[in-house]
């Protein structure tokens, strides 16, 4: 565990995080046990598998976080000849796997479907649909683990949480949740899953479920394409988090606030110029370093992020 002095309260001391145990030079061998749609409905614009992996006796079994990754290695050569490369995918399992001995771990995986604009010729993800096609007792070569900040602190209980996801990004909140929630501790847990429509929500029922159940857990939506109307305009991620102010904010006005957001590289910006609006100075602070020079946050763009609108160590940030 890191033994840093905490620099201001509230700032998270993260767990020692394996890494690279299993590597593209020496690869793992693991057994898909279960491939299963995930999505609100099989009618959602794309197809999103839960794929989960028997790593047992590998270097990967019981040694992961919830939050880090996993490299997956399809098979063949690419467009030059040569070996396609590793692709990253979330883990989507509680530490303890999902058989909770660290052995079964699993991911979510979008099917890439697209259109070569200039030839008008089909597009697809090479790792996406070899994942997607594979069957129970396929093998599939895994690297990992990856990753080693975007996991939750060594010590969870200390800390309220604030997980804003978008499509797959959603992948890491689910093992983080399981995690907390096995732990029992009442750290205080808001989720907000962005999608645009209902039928695209991943994991759905299992999160409403949890939410009914455990009362320090809310779920919340972000419907960015239905029900729109010239007064009613999409609803985005910020748009929710403005929309449940009554809630977020006070989870944040504390020392033990969180914020972790993963999904498309376009949210992040809304997110912070959202948090920047509703919550106080004193607690912006523990967020946002904010440059003077930033000016309004209406004019604030991508570009200003990391550098004269910078996160804290308080803010996880994985988006791409």
């Amino acid at each position: 565990m890191q033994t840093d002095a905490l620099p201001i309260p509230g700032i998270p001391v993260l767990p020692e995080a394996r890494m690279h145990l299993a590597t593209p030079i020496k690869p793992c061998i693991a057994t898909i046990v279960s491939s299963e749609r995930c999505t609100a409905s099989n009618k959602a614009a794309g197809f999103v598998r839960h794929i989960a992996f028997d790593v047992t006796g590998t270097p990967l079994a019981g040694n992961y976080l919830s939050g880090q990754s996993f490299g997956v290695i399809p098979p063949g050569l690419d467009s030059h000849g040569k070996p396609h490369k590793l692709r990253l995918y979330s883990i989507a399992s509680p530490t303890r796997g999902e058989d909770g001995e660290g052995n079964i771990v699993a991911t979510t995986v979008k099917r890439t479907i697209d259109e070569h604009h200039d030839s008008h010729t089909l597009f697809l993800g090479v790792a996406s649909n070899y994942l997607c096609d594979r069957h129970p007792g396929d093998k599939v070569t895994l690297t990992g683990p990856s990753g080693k900040r975007f996991v939750l602190p060594a010590e969870p209980h200390r800390h309220d949480y604030l997980f804003l996801a978008t499509g797959t990004g959603i992948a890491p909140f689910r093992g983080m949740l399981l995690d907390l929630l096995a732990r029992g501790a009442q750290s205080r847990i808001v989720m907000v899953m962005g999608s645009p429509y209902t039928s695209d929500l991943l994991y759905h029922d299992d999160f409403v479920a949890l939410a009914a159940k455990h009362s320090n857990f809310t779920y919340l939506t972000a419907i960015s394409r239905e029900h729109r109307s010239a007064t009613n305009g999409p609803m985005y991620v910020h748009n929710r988090i403005e929309a449940a102010r009554d809630t977020i904010e006070p989870l944040l006005d504390s020392e033990r606030g969180l914020v972790y957001v993963c999904g498309i590289a376009g949210m992040e910006l809304g997110v912070i110029r959202t948090l920047a609006g509703i919550l106080r100075p004193a607690a912006l602070q523990h967020y946002l370093h904010i440059d003077q020079t930033a000016g309004p946050t209406q004019t604030w763009d991508r570009r200003m992020l990391h550098k004269s609108v910078n996160p804290t160590r308080r803010v996880f940030l994985e988006v791409y």
